[in-house]
């Protein structure tokens, strides 16, 4: 598995708004940005850092994607102050001191790859510090380094020896700590992408130059969505430093990778939204022009052009099929029911008259989700295709949708994903190991509709992914 695109696509899910909900109680960005800016100036007034030789006004920030209505753009040099290590020249071996009471230590790039500001053994005493005090890290402070190992990052912790950095590290202080570890994800992200560029690899082959990374644009959410989203962005590199190393079982991680791409789906978290496309609410009006939206609570939460509505909406729940008798079809009897789950297609052919009554039909294109105990552990749906002239019937014991608005492969996601699973396990009737949903709260659980053309966006990206994961269970056969 390519962890390293698993984790830039983690990221730029982060850094475009889509890997958490907005919350329209959080105080707006734009006001975070006028308290860090206020700091700015203060800091310029008082003479403690330079005005930028380059400005770039808000009304020329022309934004590379879209982001929140409560997210902001802006610069680099908007949220800090950078400095690079000296010239080599003003700091050599032969300057350096023992360590003792009254000297200053001299951060390493191995203190920033290493995560451990005590690493090293190179001093200078008072004179030298005085000289080269603009270098001199506080507390907070974030260490890159820009030597070898490019582009590692460490945050200062409280409590550090005095000192300054060297010639192969960069200083970044930002005027508001709070946003450390968004902007974090961020640095990494563009320090990452500006790579790829240049390589066919991710290594990072050198930090760019101030006046070009100063300028880099900066997308900033609200305060506390900038903590949720360092929230998730850390249980998924998580779960990914779990696969790299083996220390949790490989096929389970891999599950709860696929849950996860699923829930992103079904919440219009997983691909962009194209303002061109046909809304949902049209898709619906067309099945059932007298088709009211609701208010509900999910709404705010959902893409603009998604529609909140019920399964019952959007599907036809066991319809019944009519043909010739004499058509050959597709039976599927209780035996082989789990191999139809598993895509495995196992049928038997039998003429349409000696099937139709007493069983569940279904055509080419039907969705069918399992009765008893659609769980968590194998998620009992499959969508049917290359059926004997596209009929067939088989065991009671499956519910089958169609649809005339929802793609197929979409519905399958959908009914595959936690939302509806946990839904199921809520409400199950019936004793342990026989349990089933019934079909009136089928009809009720809550339906995310996106525009038709989103749904395949959907479809390709989930099994883009997927093809990826399913490639590592390869890898353990």
């Amino acid at each position: 598995m390519d962890t390293k695109k698993l984790r830039q696509k983690i990221l730029d899910l982060a850094i475009r708004g889509k890997l958490v909900p907005q919350d329209p109680n959080d105080e707006p960005a734009s006001v975070l940005l006028q308290r860090i800016r206020a700091e700015k100036e203060r800091l310029i007034k008082e003479g403690k850092i330079k005005l930028s030789k380059k400005t770039t006004s808000d009304e020329e920030i022309e934004a590379p994607f879209e982001i929140p209505e409560s997210w902001v753009w802006c610069k680099l040099d908007d949220l800090a102050f950078y400095k690079k290590g000296p010239f080599g020249s003003s700091l050599t071996k032969s300057m350096f001191v023992p360590d003792a009471s009254g000297v200053y230590k001299v951060y390493e790039q191995k203190n920033a790859i290493n995560k451990d500001a005590s690493l090293g053994h190179y001093f200078i005493d008072s004179a030298k510090y005085e000289e080269l005090k603009g270098f001199a890290v506080l507390p907070s402070d974030i260490i890159v380094s820009c030597a070898g190992t490019i582009g590692e990052t460490y945050v200062l912790p409280q409590g550090i020896r005095k000192g300054i950095i060297n010639q192969a590290l960069m200083l970044i202080r930002l005027y508001d700590s709070s946003i450390t570890d968004f902007y974090l994800l961020y640095f990494d992200f563009i320090l990452k992408n500006e790579a790829a560029k240049e390589s066919k690899g991710t290594a990072i082959k050198n930090i760019p130059p101030f006046e070009v990374l100063k300028n880099f644009l900066i997308p900033i959410p609200p305060l506390t969505e900038q903590q949720r989203i360092a929230n998730e962005v850390e249980r998924w590199f998580s779960l990914i430093d779990a696969l790299e190393s083996n220390e949790c079982d490989l096929l389970k991680s891999i599950d709860q990778a696929k849950s996860k791409i699923l829930d992103l789906a079904i919440h219009g978290k997983l691909v962009p939204q194209d303002p061109n496309d046909e809304p949902a609410i049209e898709l619906l009006k067309r099945i059932n022009p007298k088709f009211e939206a609701c208010e509900n609570v999910h709404d705010k939460y959902l893409p603009y052009g998604w529609q909140i509505c019920s399964v019952k909406d959007v599907f036809q729940i066991n319809p019944k099929t009519s043909v010739a008798d004499n058509l050959d079809a597709a039976f599927v009897p209780m035996t082989n029911i789990e191999d139809q789950y598993n895509n495995k297609f196992v049928f038997e052919t039998r003429k349409w008259g000696d099937i139709k009554r007493g069983y569940t039909h279904f055509q080419d294109e039907d969705i069918a989700v399992a009765k008893i105990s659609p769980c968590l552990e194998n998620r009992k749906s499959v969508v049917f295709s290359n059926l004997p002239n596209g009929i067939g019937a088989g065991t009671t014991e499956l519910n089958v949708f169609r649809s005339e608005i929802v793609n197929p492969l979409y519905g399958l996601y959908f009914f595959k994903s936690n939302h509806f699973i946990l839904k199921c396990i809520g409400t199950f009737n019936g004793v342990v190991g026989q349990q089933r949903v019934a079909t009136k709260y089928l009809e009720s659980i809550i339906f995310f509709l996106p525009p038709y053309q989103e749904q395949l966006r959907i479809v390709s990206k989930i099994e883009e992914l997927f093809a990826v994961l399913d490639g590592i269970k390869l890898l353990t056969n």
